[in-house]
């Protein structure tokens, strides 16, 4: 693919290049191999260790123990894990959640508020727009996604959806889905595996340490999504819709650091930002209205 942009670039009569895929019918992203030298492949570099351990170096601006990767497994590689190559060429694109046309920074700028806490970090909130975490993280993300289609949605990308069961969702039967499934990782208490170094080996899922209540991952379509297709690790697809669901309301029932755009009481953030949501969100759960949040203080407190 290289070698047929190489040559396109210098005579637009040739065949123009094809997107490069993979035995199995995705996109192929390139490999770590193939970074360039100089300083955009010091760029890319970089972005890759933010990627993969963000509270490490991104550390001004992690308040919890995420990384991008938790989310975006492989590196921002894998399919139907939200890969980098899947969500770079989107955009510029309009987005409900905040609606208003958004750049990739500032797609960016959402998951550091939100999935990495960022407003309980050291800086008190995101990077900046412009900051070099955002250029090389988008660097990361660029040369990921060499050889995709502009504006194009490819196969693989996103969470693919996963239909509502006539069961709906429990989070008690998810406890038992839990149980056999999950907690070997993330253990019993949702508390993930911090390894001897201080390095997440498998993140927490809730608590002060997971992803706040504005993250995507904190409504339970898009958690069941996620796991339907790639939980147990290295096992996607192993549970049935009813376990994912289950399993994903489970997780989603404890409460996780508070939404950050909630400036009054937690019925008007409710109505505001979570009405239409599938989350427990302001509800009552276990015998107790759940969404006000948790931080790392209240814990260390109690």
């Amino acid at each position: 693919m290289h070698a047929a942009s190489a040559a396109w670039a210098k005579d637009v009569q040739v065949a123009a290049p094809h997107i490069p895929v993979g035995i199995d019918g995705f996109f192929a992203p390139p490999t770590d191999d193939e970074i360039p030298d100089g300083p955009f492949g010091e760029a890319v570099l970089r972005g890759r260790d933010i990627f993969n351990n963000t509270p490490k170096f991104a550390a001004q601006y992690s308040g919890n123990s995420q990384s991008c990767v938790n989310c975006h497994l492989d590196a921002g590689r894998k399919v139907f894990s939200a890969p980098l190559w899947g969500a770079y060429p989107k955009y510029p694109m309009y987005r409900g959640k905040n609606k208003k046309v958004n750049t990739f920074q500032d797609r960016m700028h959402g998951c550091f508020t939100y999935s990495m806490n960022a407003p309980a970090s050291p800086a008190g909130g995101p990077p900046p727009l412009g900051d070099q975490v955002y250029l090389d993280l988008e660097a990361y993300a660029f040369w990921l996604a060499d050889g995709t289609p502009a504006g194009q949605t490819l196969p693989g990308a996103g969470y693919p959806k996963v239909a509502k069961t006539e069961l709906g969702y429990d989070y008690e039967r998810g406890a038992k889905v839990y149980a056999a499934n999950c907690a070997l990782c993330h253990s019993a208490d949702g508390q993930g595996h911090i390894e001897a170094a201080g390095n997440v080996r498998f993140p927490p899922l809730w608590g002060p340490e997971a992803y706040n209540w504005g993250a995507g991952m904190a409504r339970i379509d898009t958690a069941t999504s996620f796991i339907k297709y790639n939980m147990p690790l290295s096992q996607g697809q192993t549970l049935t819709d009813q376990e994912a669901w289950d399993v994903a309301s489970y997780i989603n029932s404890f409460e996780r650091p508070a939404d950050p755009r909630q400036v009054g009481t937690l019925e008007d953030a409710r109505q505001t930002f979570h009405k239409d949501e599938q989350s427990y969100y302001g509800k009552e759960v276990r015998g107790k209205i759940i969404g006000h949040g948790v931080s790392r203080t209240t814990v260390a407190a109690e």
